[in-house]
């Protein structure tokens, strides 16, 4: 079977529920309850010695020969520091923003294609606030090893502006056996009203229009905090769903990707993400990140996330859709939102290829709304960004401390 995943196969060959009881096959997309003759299909050179083997085995190996492979071989690109600049001390004269809406033409939407090496230097250079107001600016170095961004084909499809698309197809999560079980428990709020998910035991990503406008600061950036929902027994103030309680924790330091630090006029939802540093770690199961695949790549080309949108007040809000369409840093999807969403961590099952499964990685970044004018047509989505591998390689450094340590993830 020409392109099949040998890895995939000879592991699946393997695997005892390959028996006379049947063949089942453990993705989303796939359930194929096989009976045969009696003999376990051990390894592909069983197949040659029998000379036969069942349709409904043939079948399975061929749809077995879409399932993801590795990712492209080759590093993370290395992300270097170069200089730290002391800058004066924030003002936090910014008013908070829940809900992000950009307009974008054809131009824009392809502008990042043009970048030179240097000009991605300079916008994942990156700014860290700490919480005595201090601000320090980290200028870096990229060296390409291997992990880059991919140019990726549009198509537009002419929409109306809406962040509910048809039918509400939001579900609300209640009892505290759902809220505090994994995902969910890993979705937290940002005190200035917007959503994070914990990709670390003390680090929270979020959208950086959440703590920043592109010009300065939000006022409640000043002392943000950060909630986990927690049984009502020990919590601390403040109600929230299911009997539970909205503990606060504080930050330590945020830092945010210098290409989001710019002129409120040309404010770029490419780099709309930030990281919060707690004080102390949460001891709480966190998500992991991916650099995000294509959406061919992931179980149903689809995508989940969950946040405390503000239509639902006490509400943590979960939701799936399929992505519509990508570039090389946003992805345009439908996915049902409100103000208060932003930030939330986009996740996707991806194909593990050393574990041989489907597993959850936070590819993304909710970000909001945007229009586009492509071709004289108005298009509207509500929009992620995209983790590629430099952002990766910037949130691994913030995270680790050490771009080495980030050449394994």
């Amino acid at each position: 079977i020409v392109g099949l995943n040998q890895a995939v196969l000879s592991s699946l060959l393997r695997d005892t529920k390959f028996f006379s009881s049947g063949l089942a096959l453990e993705s989303p997309h796939l359930s194929l309850p096989c009976r045969s003759s009696g003999t376990e299909l051990s390894s592909p050179s069983a197949v040659s010695r029998s000379g036969r083997m069942t349709g409904c085995r043939v079948i399975a190996l061929l749809l077995l020969s879409f399932l993801p492979g590795a990712a492209p071989g080759g590093l993370l690109p290395a992300l270097v520091p170069r200089s730290i600049l002391q800058l004066g001390r924030a003002r936090f004269s910014a008013q908070p923003v829940l809900e992000l809406t950009t307009r974008c033409d054809d131009t824009c939407a392809r502008r990042e294609a043009a970048l030179a090496p240097q000009d991605f230097q300079e916008h994942l250079s990156y700014e860290t606030l700490y919480a005595n107001g201090t601000r320090t600016l980290t200028t870096v170095e990229l060296s390409p090893r291997g992990g880059g961004m991919e140019k990726r084909r549009q198509r537009w499809r002419r929409r109306r502006k809406r962040q509910i698309y048809g039918t509400d197809g939001r579900f609300s999560i209640s009892g505290p056996h759902f809220l505090l079980d994994f995902p969910f428990s890993a979705t937290v709020k940002i005190s200035t009203g917007c959503t994070g998910v914990l990709v670390s035991e003390r680090h929270v990503l979020t959208a950086a229009h959440c703590i920043h406008d592109g010009k300065d600061y939000v006022k409640g950036a000043r002392k943000i905090k950060v909630g986990f929902l927690t049984p009502l027994q020990g919590a601390g103030n403040g109600t929230g769903p299911g009997g539970l309680a909205m503990c606060w924790a504080r930050v330590r330091r945020t830092q945010v990707p210098k290409g989001w630090i710019r002129s409120p006029n040309s404010v770029s939802m490419d780099y709309d993400y930030a990281l919060l540093e707690l004080r102390r770690p949460h001891q709480r199961p966190y998500m992991k990140l991916a650099v995000a695949p294509a959406a061919e790549e992931m179980a149903g080309k689809r995508i989940h996330f969950s946040g405390f949108d503000s239509d639902r007040p006490g509400e943590l809000v979960y939701r799936f859709c399929g992505v519509e369409d990508e570039t090389a840093h946003l992805i345009y999807q439908h996915c049902d939102a409100r103000p208060g969403a932003s930030g939330s961590g986009v996740y996707g099952k991806v194909w593990d290829p050393v574990r041989h499964k489907w597993e959850r990685k936070v590819v993304g970044v909710f970000s909001g709304h945007q229009w586009l004018e492509v071709a004289g047509e108005q298009h509207d989505y509500n929009v992620a960004v995209r983790l590629t591998a430099p952002k990766f390689a910037q949130i691994c450094y913030w995270i680790k401390g050490d771009y080495k340590s980030c050449q394994n993830e």
